[in-house]
């Protein structure tokens, strides 16, 4: 029997040409730490083949499929191992499909909900229906022919109860997840969240172009001179430089419909500039945040001032956290306006 080991960025890691009971199954199934073999491999009726989680649009754990296949070639099995670093897929389309999957999470966890709430909705039904043929303050007949069958009432009363709030907890739940889902998009496109991915995928950027000519970043250094590691940093910069290019996309979408992409070109000395609510005074502005006076100051304040605050030092501001900006000329006449 061959077992083969495939892995690209785009399908990221399947095996195949297992069967059902076999020791293969067992070896990837389990954790072997000795050997480096951490992530345990999952069956995928969809596919039909076993898989690596969250191995794909990723270089691949090489280390670690190597020591899967000798722990398959140690069983008694033959092993092929085949990657193929360089056929990936678009941040695009990654992208487009991670909002299909939610999609199709969101209609799955609102039928489920559904059903939750339909169980509840019986099993509420069927302990009323029992309780309703129970005379009203009918107590226990201790030593009644009837008293078992009032015992077997009150506990068939108390199950379903008991099942109706369990199922009206649990479409709660799914209504909770329905809706997490059903927000995915929205919350990845989300234009302050998306101008901090961005920052961190540009540092993530220059670091990869520090290794391309060999300096170190991040703390270490990677040989451009080996050619594993050369084109390994060509993919790296292409699919940051792409992913970059896609989300600044999604910001220019967000002003083109009235977002403000805040910067140090709309402040100096002196503005206010709003956040969470209150209005702080702009001590100075700088290249990625803005120095205000301690945001301790503005508990329970609607405009906190360069001077006279309970709380000294000051705080950065990022420009991500920025809701509105006021002239030191317009905060006085907002505060000199009658109320």
């Amino acid at each position: 029997m061959t077992i083969e080991i495939t892995h690209s960025r785009r399908e990221g890691t399947l095996i195949d040409g297992t069967t059902k009971g076999s020791k293969a199954v067992e070896i990837l199934k389990s954790r072997h730490y000795p050997s480096g073999y951490t992530q345990p491999a999952r069956w995928s009726r969809t596919l039909g083949s076993w898989y690596l989680p969250h191995s794909r649009d990723k270089k691949a754990p090489t280390g670690m499929l190597e020591a899967l296949a000798e722990r398959l070639r140690s069983a008694g099995f033959t092993v092929t191992l085949t990657i193929d670093n360089n056929d990936r897929r678009s941040f695009a389309e990654a992208e487009a499909e991670r909002v299909e999957k939610a999609e199709g999470r969101a209609d799955r966890f609102a039928q489920y909900a559904d059903n939750a709430a339909t169980r509840s909705e019986n099993a509420w039904k069927r302990g009323h229906q029992i309780a309703d043929g129970i005379p009203l303050g009918q107590p226990v007949l201790v030593g009644h022919h009837s008293e078992r069958r009032a015992r077997r009432d009150q506990e068939r009363i108390d199950t379903a109860m008991r099942t109706s709030i369990g199922e009206r907890d649990r479409a709660a739940h799914w209504v909770g997840r329905e809706q997490a889902a059903a927000r995915y998009e929205d919350f990845r496109k989300n234009p302050a969240r998306t101008l901090r991915r961005i920052a961190k995928l540009k540092a993530d950027l220059r670091a990869v172009e520090k290794w391309q000519r060999g300096e170190s970043a991040k703390g270490y250094s990677r040989n451009p001179q080996n050619p594993q590691t050369r084109q390994e940093l060509g993919i790296e910069h292409a699919e940051l430089s792409e992913e970059i290019e896609y989300w600044e996309n999604v910001v220019a979408e967000a002003e083109a419909k009235g977002f403000k992409a805040w910067s140090k070109a709309d402040f100096q000395r002196g503005d206010y500039v709003s956040c969470r609510g209150t209005w702080y005074a702009v001590l100075r502005a700088n290249a990625k945040t803005l120095t205000v006076p301690h945001i301790f100051n503005g508990t329970g304040q609607t405009v906190v001032h360069a001077d006279r605050n309970h709380y000294s030092g000051t705080s950065s501001l990022p420009y991500d956290k920025v809701t509105g900006r006021m002239s030191a000329e317009e905060m006085q006449q907002k505060q000199d306006t009658p109320k």
